[in-house]
């Protein structure tokens, strides 16, 4: 790897190109970059360092994503909530999506944000 320098006065300082991300970093990368900057300072400066943090940020969130989806449909299915419960009593309906979205959420944070 070949690094260019552009001369800046009496310095020579490198020409570092930054790659953006296009993926979008999502509440479970917020979550965990919040995290590695509070608990894990190493790992976020060595991600920060060699411009790695988003792409990993990004790809921790899809797959939070896909797995907090996974994990809601199998409760939902195993817990009896379905479109039949919806049309009958929503109230009750919305009170178990509730708690299983916050149990759901829980497990996604214990098995891949706060690691």
């Amino acid at each position: 790897m070949k690094i260019e320098y552009t001369k800046v006065g009496d310095y020579y300082l490198p020409n570092l190109y930054y790659q953006e991300e296009t993926r979008p970093i999502g509440y479970w990368g917020m979550l965990r970059n919040e995290y590695l900057k509070e608990h894990k300072s190493g790992t976020y400066t060595y991600f920060l360092l060699t411009a790695r943090l988003d792409s990993y940020l990004a790809d921790l969130n899809e797959q939070a994503q896909e797995r907090f989806e996974l994990i809601e449909a199998q409760m939902r299915s195993a817990e009896g909530v379905t479109e039949e419960l919806k049309r009958q009593n929503p109230m009750e309906w919305v009170r178990h999506c509730n708690n299983i979205r916050n149990r759901v959420a829980e497990i996604i944070k214990q098995e891949l944000i706060y690691v």
